[in-house]
């Protein structure tokens, strides 16, 4: 009997805002725990939350990054529940009038046709701090988090895979890099992902949907996928069903757990939050904020071959980040080869950087030296292989790569002169090979530029080398 799988994504991503949602505080990651904490972001009786107008820019410019209508009247709620880290016991966000809603994301499926997966609501709010559990089992609290603003990303339950979640996830932190508005480290927890999940099968049973929490990374969120996926197709066909509840992804073990039942709705008993005005946008705000949008991937990707004239391949690795893209085009402003530029990025560039956990931003060369190599290795002074050494020392020491190529010697003999005595002692050397190449033997020639390249220690332009044995076996 065959099934279909029904995912829907929760996402909350932190803001690259400078201070919090409600307060003066700042929003950084990393700091001293408790230090960046106020009466209004710790719930102190007599504090007044006031909204940071940057907190609603940055939500309506990711609303309209994924094609959302944003809302011109809205107000800020509150959710109410019992959390350690969450000192007031209530959190401000947004119910029933959410900032931006109705939006979507294209996603690329396997036969590559594009999926639209709809966009319900993209809501703000204040994060929560954060529980420490020491060694000794006590649970300790730092409140830095708190307050820290937010925007909760809710998609429609659209995707029919796992691999269609996972696709999802890649491009909507893409465009949030591209944007800049979150800097989506899921690693440091500013960008979270909650999963529902269930199946029906073709009779019209379904299971019960299940929420799946602390997924800390993409892959992580694939396997919890996968795992429930399984689970619940093998509950249906024993007779038996899912609990409607809340379990977390074991990476030790490869499987879900369970958390506890799942809430509804009504158990947060949200209200009008009564210490926050409602908030009018008007359409002035909302173009100045469309008129400041970045290109985003898409767009990108689309220039990049046109302009370019790259393949769809390397447009999409090369448009990956905002970083690479960017890097990319400073690159061809000082050395107009594009696909070569391309080539040498996403080889011998994007390895090292991965290879060594760094960011161009740590690259201890900069552009034009980078353009510079490039360059000699396009008119021949040095050959590739040469060129993949002197990029590896400017990698590892950021020496100019004029320089370790007069160090090493790594120029090639361009005079032609010079060559061709080299060449006329290895063809009186090898006469066989020399009638092999006349009765139509062209490997012959391959050999015959080995030992040319071989007897100038690979410094011969290969070019030239393979000009001059031709001409020179025609003039015997």
């Amino acid at each position: 009997m065959s099934y279909k799988t029904i995912i829907g994504l929760e996402i909350h991503a932190e803001l690259l805002t400078n201070t919090k949602i409600f307060c003066g505080c700042k929003n950084e990651f990393g700091a001293n725990v408790n230090t960046n904490c106020c009466p209004v972001c710790l719930g102190l009786p007599g504090s007044l939350p006031v909204l940071n107008k940057k907190v609603l820019e940055y939500g309506i410019m990711a609303g309209l990054s994924f094609n959302c209508d944003i809302a011109r009247e809205t107000k800020m709620d509150r959710k109410n529940y019992f959390y350690p880290d969450l000192t007031k016991a209530y959190q401000i966000s947004q119910y029933d009038i959410p900032l931006c809603s109705n939006g979507y994301i294209e996603i690329e499926k396997e036969d590559k046709s594009t999926k639209k997966i709809r966009i319900r609501r993209i809501h703000i709010e204040e994060d929560t701090g954060k529980s420490l559990h020491d060694m000794s089992g006590d649970t300790l609290l730092d409140y830095n988090r708190s307050g820290v603003p937010l925007i909760e990303i809710v998609t429609e339950p659209d995707m029919n895979s796992p691999e269609e979640a996972y696709k999802f996830l890649e491009k909507l932190k893409e465009v949030l890099l591209f944007t800049n508005v979150s800097d989506v480290k899921m690693e440091q927890g500013s960008l979270r992902c909650d999963v529902n999940v269930n199946i029906v099968r073709e009779d019209g049973l379904k299971s019960n949907i299940v929420e799946l929490k602390n997924l800390n990374s993409f892959k992580a969120a694939l396997k919890a996928m996968e795992y429930e996926e399984k689970r619940h197709k093998e509950l249906l066909e024993n007779g038996e069903n899912t609990v409607r509840e809340t379990r977390r992804w074991d990476d030790s073990q490869n499987k879900t757990i369970s958390m506890r039942s799942k809430e509804s709705v009504q158990d947060y008993r949200y209200f009008p939050e009564p210490d926050v005005v409602d908030i009018k946008i008007s359409e002035e705000f909302i173009n100045d904020v469309k008129e400041n949008l970045p290109e985003l991937p898409d767009a990108k990707r689309a220039r990049f071959i046109k302009e370019y004239s790259l393949p769809d391949y390397d447009a999409k690795v090369l448009t990956g980040s905002k970083e690479i893209s960017n890097y990319f085009e400073e690159v061809v402003k000082e050395f107009n080869d594009p696909k070569m530029i391309s080539n040498w990025i996403m080889t011998e560039l994007l390895r090292r950087v991965n290879d060594e956990g760094i960011t161009l931003n740590d690259l201890k060369f900069n552009i034009n030296d980078f353009a510079y190599l490039l360059k000699v290795i396009s008119q021949g002074k040095i050959n590739n292989n040469a060129g993949k050494k002197v990029f590896r020392e400017m990698f590892e020491t950021g020496k100019k790569p004029e320089d370790i190529i007069k160090e090493k010697g790594l120029a090639q003999i361009q005079d032609e002169g010079a060559i061709k005595e080299i060449v006329i002692n290895i063809l009186n050397e090898n006469m066989q090979s020399v009638e092999d190449y006349k009765n139509g033997k062209d490997r012959a020639l391959g050999f015959l530029v080995g030992q040319v390249m071989k007897a100038s220690k690979g410094k011969a332009n290969p070019q030239i080398v393979n000009k001059l044995i031709i001409e020179s076996i025609n003039n015997m």
